[in-house]
C-alpha cells in the first residue's frame, strides 16, 4: 500500500483517441465484486472528460483476421465468418456432389456401418478411376476445417455472450489469459471494448478495472524500467502526493490499525524499560511515532529516554521534499511539548545495504525493532541470491531485539507467474477500492487522486513487471511465521488490550471491516478478504 517511487505514474488529459486512456463515464450503477455479481450491466460510456495512461500504438479497432477458419467482425460488432457453407462439385463427365458435410436419415440405415462405407468405396472406384484420390482429400480437408472453424466460431461466441454480460472481471482475466498467450488479435480486442467500459470515476470494479487495463498495456508495450519511461503523466509535487497519502491514511483504517497496533506492543514490552532504541526500517512521514511518545509522556514513574533511529524511501523523501532532518525536527518537536527526552538518528542507508554498525547501537537500551509494510519491498530468494529479505531478519535477530512488529499486506504475489498474480492482485485491490467508495463520493477528485497516485502504481508494478523491476511482493501470514522462525524468532502474542483498542478503532469506520485474531495476530479486512495482517516476535 505504501508505493516505491521507483515507478511513478500520473495523468493528464488528451486529445488522442487511438492512446490507451480511461473514460470518465456518468449515471453508472453502483457495483460490489463481494457478491460475485456476474451478471451486471454497464450503459456505454459518454466521455467528459479522457486521462492518458501510457503512450500505446494499440488502436481502437477490432483486430483483422485474416485465416480462412476465423471470425471477423461486421459494422455492428456481429460476428460473421468468412469460412462459407461448403460444396464440392466435380466435373460434369463423372459428376459427384458433396454437400452439406452430412447425410440425412442416418437412422435408416441397418447394415454395419464399416461395410457399407467398404462397398460405396468400392463403387466410387469403379466409378471415378484416378478421381477418387481427389475424394479421399475431401474427406480429410472438410472435417479438419469444419472441427477448427467450430472451435474458433465457439470461443467467439463465448466472448460475446461475456461482453453482454457485463461482467468485467470475466472480461480482465480473459484479457490477461491473451495476454500472457501472446494472442494479440484477441487481445486488442478486448482492450477495445473494456475501455468502453471501465471509468476512473465509476464503480469500484470500473475504476480498478481502469488501472488493471493499463497495467495489461504497459505489459505489453515493454518491461521493467522503460515501462515507466513511456507513460505519458503528471508527476504530482511533492506536496501534493504528501496530500495524497495524508488522506488515505485518514479515510481508511489499514495504516491506523498497522502503526496502532505495532506502537501497543511496543509500549507493553518496554513499560520498565528507561532507555529505548527504536529501528524503523522505513520510517515514511515519522507519524506511527506520535502516538508512542505520547503513551510514553503519560507513563507512571516519568518517560523514558527515547532514541529513534530511521531508514527513508524514495517515495516519503519526495513527498516531505527532503531528507529525514524533517522527520527528525517533527518528532523532537513533540517529544519537547511532552518533556520527553529525544533523540533522532536519520540513517541513510538502504535496507539491502545496511549493516549493523550503521546502528550505532549503545549498551543499556532496549531495542525495539519495525518493519511497517516494507519487507514486502525487499528481494527473496527468487529474485537474488542474496535474499536480503531473510539476510535482514538474521540481522534484526543478531540485535538481540526485546521486541521486533511487523505489518504487512496479506496478499500472495511474491513468486505467483503472471495470471494467478493478475487474478489475487485483482481481488486484493478491489476490496481496498470498494472501502475508499464508502468513504469519499466517485465524482471526488481528492479521491480519484488517492487511488492513482498511492495505488495504481502498486497495481501497474504487479502486473507488468518482472524479475528485479517487480518490488511489490507480498507474502501471507504463514509464510513470515516460517521467514521469522527459521530467522530464530519466537512469536509474542498480541494482549487483550491492544485487541480491544484495534476493535474501537474499527468500529469508528463506515462500512464492512473485519476484524480477525489469529495465534497471537490480528488481521484487518473488508468483507471476506484480509488486506493487512500485524504480529509480534522477540
Amino acid at each position: 500500500m505504501h508505493m516505491s517511487h521507483k515507478h511513478k505514474m500520473s495523468y493528464e488529459p488528451v486529445q488522442n483517441f487511438g492512446s490507451c486512456c480511461f473514460l470518465q463515464s456518468e449515471n453508472l450503477d453502483y457495483y460490489s465484486s463481494s457478491d460475485n455479481s456476474g451478471h451486471a450491466t454497464y450503459p456505454s460510456v459518454r466521455t467528459s472528460e479522457q486521462y492518458c495512461t501510457l503512450e500505446s500504438s494499440t488502436k481502437n479497432s477490432f483486430p483483422s483476421l485474416n485465416s480462412p477458419s476465423t471470425v471477423s467482425f461486421s459494422p455492428n460488432n456481429s460476428p460473421v465468418s468468412k469460412l462459407q457453407p461448403k460444396s464440392y462439385v466435380l466435373s460434369s463427365q463423372n459428376s459427384l456432389e458433396i454437400a452439406n458435410d452430412s447425410l440425412e436419415n442416418e437412422s435408416c440405415l441397418t447394415h454395419d456401418d464399416n461395410e457399407l462405407r467398404h462397398k460405396i468405396r468400392e463403387l466410387e472406384s469403379v466409378m471415378l478411376g484416378h478421381d477418387a484420390d481427389i475424394l479421399d482429400m475431401y474427406d480429410t480437408v472438410i472435417p479438419e476445417e469444419s472441427e477448427s472453424f467450430l472451435l474458433e466460431a465457439e470461443r467467439w461466441k463465448k466472448m460475446m455472450e461475456m461482453i453482454s454480460r457485463g461482467d468485467l472481471k470475466e472480461m480482465l482475466c480473459t484479457c490477461a489469459i491473451a495476454v500472457a498467450g501472446n494472442d494479440m488479435e484477441t487481445t486488442e480486442w478486448l482492450m477495445s471494448e473494456l475501455r468502453k467500459m471501465v471509468s476512473i470515476s465509476g464503480n469500484p470494479i470500473q475504476r480498478l478495472g481502469a488501472y488493471m487495463l493499463e497495467a495489461l498495456v504497459a505489459r505489453l508495450a515493454s518491461s521493467g524500467s522503460t515501462i515507466y519511461k513511456a507513460l505519458k503523466c503528471k508527476e504530482p509535487t511533492g506536496r501534493e502526493l504528501l496530500s495524497h497519502m495524508h488522506l488515505l491514511y485518514e479515510i481508511c483504517p489499514y495504516l491506523k490499525f498497522g502503526y496502532m497496533s505495532a506502537n501497543g506492543a511496543i509500549a507493553e514490552v518496554m513499560k520498565e524499560e528507561s532507555e529505548i532504541h527504536i529501528i524503523d526500517f522505513q520510517i515514511n512521514q515519522g507519524i506511527q511515532w506520535v502516538s508512542l511518545i505520547q503513551a510514553l509522556a503519560g507513563r507512571p514513574g516519568g518517560p523514558p529516554k527515547i532514541r529513534i533511529t530511521g531508514l527513508d524511501d524514495s517515495t516519503s523523501a519526495y513527498a516531505r521534499e527532503g531528507g529525514l532532518e524533517i522527520v527528525g525536527e517533527r518528532l523532537s518537536t513533540l517529544a519537547k511539548s511532552y518533556s520527553v527526552p529525544f533523540e533522532f538518528h536519520a540513517l541513510e542507508v538502504a535496507p539491502t545495504e545496511v549493516e549493523i554498525k550503521d546502528l550505532k547501537l549503545r549498551p543499556g537500551e532496549a531495542i525495539a525493532v519495525n518493519f511497517a509494510m516494507m519487507l514486502h519491498h525487499l528481494p527473496d530468494e527468487s529474485v537474488d541470491s542474496q535474499n536480503h529479505r531473510d539476510r535482514l531478519l538474521r540481522m534484526a535477530k543478531c540485535l538481540s531485539p526485546k521486541i521486533v512488529a511487523l505489518v504487512e499486506q496479506e496478499s500472495h504475489t511474491s513468486n505467483l507467474p503472471f495470471f494467478p498474480r493478475f487474478v489475487e492482485t485483482m481481488n486484493y485491490y478491489l476490496a481496498i477500492f470498494e472501502s475508499i467508495d464508502v468513504a469519499l463520493p466517485r465524482e471526488n477528485k481528492e479521491r480519484i487522486n488517492v487511488e492513482q497516485h498511492c495505488l495504481a502504481r502498486e497495481v501497474v508494478n504487479l502486473v507488468a513487471c518482472e524479475g528485479a523491476e517487480r518490488v511489490e511482493r507480498h507474502e501471507l501470514l504463514e509464510k513470515w511465521r516460517s521467514r521469522f522462525t527459521m530467522a530464530g524468532f519466537s512469536p509474542y502474542p498480541l494482549n487483550s488490550f491492544i485487541t480491544c483498542s484495534i476493535k474501537n478503532l474499527q468500529q469508528s469506520y463506515q462500512g464492512h471491516y473485519t476484524l480477525e485474531e489469529r495465534d497471537g495476530a490480528l488481521s484487518l479486512g473488508w468483507m471476506n478478504q484480509v488486506l493487512i495482517t500485524s504480529c509480534a516476535w522477540r
